[in-house]
């Protein structure tokens, strides 16, 4: 039977091998197809020996340029990533929660294609979310090079959007993204939670949608936060969070999700 590899990135110390080892866990849990697991990271320790582990790509740039994001949207393009040249990948973050079986999500990628989530927050098809994306390894090494080469210019115009930088530099390439079915990934923050006046009243809730394989906890709340009810551990956010924004920046303890983040 073919092999499908699924890839995720663990650096700093925000994610744990824990959250790692529980995304191998759901996604092998909710396939019936033969997979291998890969982490590209700088700390391998506490892995499930079943998970392979990589050293995390190297990016040509000066330590102030190599932040955000741009490690992952960028740095896995790698032509040569993990000896993976050839083969397609699919790249879950390590805050997706997986809810559903992925059995066709495996096969539905078509020839060397790159697939990507349509993003919820941006109007039009020239932005993918980046939670969950697939290419063909040896196909987007130039989404690497070219931030390596053009590190300044890219973070003057993206900032902190590294995921509208791989989808701007897909689109210049390739002309067009391919999107996931809209039914097979959803939001947390714009799918489950409660309208803002509700949400110290309303727990959230998985959307009843047919088909529905993952919910994406990208940005604020995590998937501990969510768990524990507590908006971010984030300082920054926190002090955005002042005034008026408590009244939508709250949650209310989230226990249903521990049935499958495990």
């Amino acid at each position: 039977m073919k092999t499908y590899h699924v890839i995720c990135i663990k650096w700093g110390s925000y994610y744990t091998a824990s959250d790692v080892n529980k995304l191998f866990s759901m996604i092998r849990r909710n396939t019936s197809l033969p997979i291998v697991f890969h982490c590209f990271t700088d700390e391998a320790e506490g892995l499930d020996p079943a998970i392979q582990a990589h050293p995390r790509p190297i990016m040509n740039v000066p330590d102030a340029l190599n932040k955000y994001a741009y490690k992952k949207e960028a740095g896995l393009c790698e032509d040569t990533l993990g000896g993976l040249t050839g083969e397609r990948v699919f790249f879950f973050d390590l805050d997706s929660l997986i809810v559903g079986n992925l059995d066709e999500f495996f096969t539905y990628p078509g020839g060397n294609g790159f697939y990507i989530i349509k993003d919820w927050n941006t109007r039009g098809t020239h932005v993918g979310q980046a939670s969950c994306y697939s290419w063909v390894v040896g196909t987007l090494g130039f989404v690497k090079s070219y931030f390596e080469q053009h590190a300044e210019e890219v973070l003057n115009r993206f900032h902190t959007a590294s995921q509208e930088y791989l989808s701007a530099k897909v689109i210049e390439k390739y002309g067009q993204l391919h999107f996931w079915p809209d039914n097979w990934f959803k939001s947390f923050r714009f799918h489950c939670l409660p309208i803002g006046v509700l949400r110290p009243f309303m727990t959230a809730r998985l959307p009843r949608v047919e088909g529905l394989k993952m919910i994406a906890f990208h940005g604020y709340p995590g998937l501990s936060e969510a768990v524990a009810g507590t908006w971010t551990t984030d300082a920054s956010s926190k002090k955005r969070a002042h005034g008026w924004k408590r009244l939508y920046k709250t949650i209310k303890p989230c226990p249903w999700i521990l049935e499958y983040w495990k």
